[in-house]
């Protein structure tokens, strides 16, 4: 159970039941579990009002991420994808309150001068725009 200021001060996840999990990847824990994440690559992204850059984020399959996603705007903003969260094991998603595991996601909300790390794999060609 996360604690009250966890959930009002965090970042709010929203994660996939299992009745659309068909649509993802099936072995992602799998996948996490034997990935080289010694060999993992930082991608950074800034959240703005009505933007985020870089614009275009590309990966390549089979190498384990860090993105780094930190809201520079005034209000609070999400990353969506469904494309994306359906191309990717995930492994946790992480921030200085705490960290969350959970195998699909389909947003992140990030609060106003907050930031927070999504360590993945890609495992299917997607671009995110």
């Amino acid at each position: 159970m996360f604690k009250k200021s966890m959930t009002t001060t965090f970042l709010i996840f929203f994660i996939v039941a299992g009745y659309v999990a068909a649509d993802y990847i099936k072995d992602a824990a799998e996948r996490v579990k034997v990935a080289n994440w010694s060999k993992m690559e930082t991608i950074n992204v800034k959240l703005d009002d009505y933007k985020f850059t870089p614009s275009i984020l590309t990966f390549k399959v089979d190498i384990p991420y860090k993105l780094h996603i930190t809201n520079v705007g005034s209000q609070k903003h999400y990353f969506t994808s469904e494309g994306f969260f359906k191309a990717i094991a995930t492994r946790k998603i992480q921030s200085s309150d705490g960290e969350i595991k959970a195998p699909y996601f389909i947003a992140i909300e990030v609060f106003p001068g907050r930031s927070l790390d999504l360590f993945f794999i890609p495992l299917r060609e997607a671009i995110m725009f």
